[in-house]
């Protein structure tokens, strides 16, 4: 039996979606970044795509997709789902090509990106808000799709997106007269992993392109580990640039074959990258634009040496998050730590907590407290914010030898997640 074809993006048309996209997309600096660089004795450069007028790689493949459009299409109109970056790339399109555009967008979906939608569409586009999640708004924007004859824009596995995307890759090649050894490159539906790989396939083969997913929804992974596309029954949301249950045929073909390697990255680990970049070098990344970065402290040995490319995908981060972001960045620093307390119910029990138990430099940052009828015991959940990781296990000795501890909540997630 013979094996289905895999479709591979040729030179001759990513150089076309390049000429496309000249005058639309910004040839993103690539950049390198003198922190990184001493931090890991290697050269880090980032290509930053969150520079982008729509701050992400997305208005690459949705122009170039919409550009090849046939005049009928074109006149029908496009209809897209997206929560996000997606959404922002496409409107502009609309708008440039003079194309209208219906946008189907999740009610959970920030005000701020609704808005930014609408900025970049003008009167090109309509927005219908409606669904719980992103499935019901790409459900609904298939109905709309087959209903009224337009044309789905996807967000990643559609050929013509793909080559849009890789106009990144051709970008790093011609910005740089050095040798590429690794390019770190974020996966979510695998658009940007699957055209980027396939430049670096044919132009510098000897490059390691790494995929990098967040740990909450490795759908790439799963997929290359099962050899087949692979749908996950539960993601966690939190990197909403990435985080995605299955990635695309087209893209999964592609990146088995190209990709050096995938590994996942723990959200909280994006997190402190998030916090790190801003503090530091004074970029704002959204969680999947942090991905690449992220990844380098499981290479470090590997990449020593070396000349290293990170693609920044994106900055569309909502500032309603940051509370979140810098929990999510303690928790995984071990510095973050929530108990059930038992308080014996008599006077000065609070005091003697304060006083004998924590250490001089713990940090009471959240307290619930429940008056129960049992008069022995009263419970509170608390939350602690230590200054060493290495306190943890002295702080929990004292909580029971004084009769204070009722049980920690970090390894318990059906709990811990009320919390963070």
């Amino acid at each position: 039996m013979q094996s289905e074809s895999i479709f591979f993006p040729s030179l001759i048309n990513i150089k076309a979606a390049a000429k496309n996209l000249e005058g639309v997309a910004s040839k993103t600096p690539l950049t390198k970044n003198s922190n990184l660089s001493k931090e890991f004795a290697a050269t880090i450069f980032f290509k930053r795509e969150d520079l982008q007028v729509v701050r992400s790689y997305k208005i690459r493949g949705a122009y170039n997709k919409m550009f090849a459009l046939s005049v009928v299409e074109k006149q029908n109109g496009i209809v897209c789902a997206s929560a996000g970056n997606h959404a922002q790339g496409v409107a502009l399109s609309c708008k440039l090509l003079q194309i209208k555009g219906t946008i189907f967008m999740p009610l959970p979906t920030p005000n701020q990106k609704i808005e930014q939608v609408k900025m970049f569409g003008e009167e090109y586009i309509d927005i219908v808000i409606g669904g719980d999640t992103f499935d019901d708004a790409f459900n609904a924007a298939k109905v709309e799709c087959d209903a009224k004859n337009k044309t789905f824009i996807h967000p990643f596995n559609d050929e013509k997106v793909i080559e849009g995307q890789a106009t990144v890759g051709l970008e790093i090649l011609e910005q740089t007269s050095k040798k590429i050894d690794y390019v770190f490159v974020p996966i979510g539906g695998g658009g940007l992993s699957s055209g980027l790989s396939s430049v670096f396939k044919l132009l510098s083969p000897e490059t390691k392109i790494i995929g990098i997913e967040p740990e909450g929804a490795p759908a790439m992974l799963t997929s290359i580990n099962n050899n087949k596309n692979t749908a996950l029954s539960t993601i966690d949301p939190f990197v909403d640039g990435a985080a995605v249950k299955k990635v695309g045929d087209l893209n999964f073909a592609i990146c088995q074959q190209n990709l050096h390697k995938v590994i996942t990255v723990p959200e909280g680990k994006v997190c402190q990258t998030i916090l790190n970049l801003y503090n530091k070098d004074a970029i704002v990344v959204e969680p999947a634009g942090a991905l690449s970065i992220a990844a380098l402290d499981f290479f470090a040995d590997e990449i020593k040496g070396k000349n290293v490319v990170c693609v920044v995908s994106g900055s569309n981060n909502d500032i309603t998050r940051t509370e979140e972001i810098k929990e999510r960045a303690l928790v995984y620093a071990d510095l973050k730590h929530y108990f059930i307390i038992k308080f014996p119910q008599r006077a000065g029990a609070l005091k003697e907590f304060v006083v004998d138990i924590l250490g001089p430099d713990d940090d009471i940052t959240h307290f619930e407290y429940t008056k129960k009828n049992n008069r022995i015991k009263g419970a509170a959940v608390v939350g602690l914010e230590l200054q060493s990781s290495k306190d943890l296990q002295p702080l929990i000795k004292r909580m029971k030898d004084n009769n204070f501890f009722g049980d920690y909540l970090n390894d318990k997630p059906d709990l811990f997640q009320f919390l963070v």
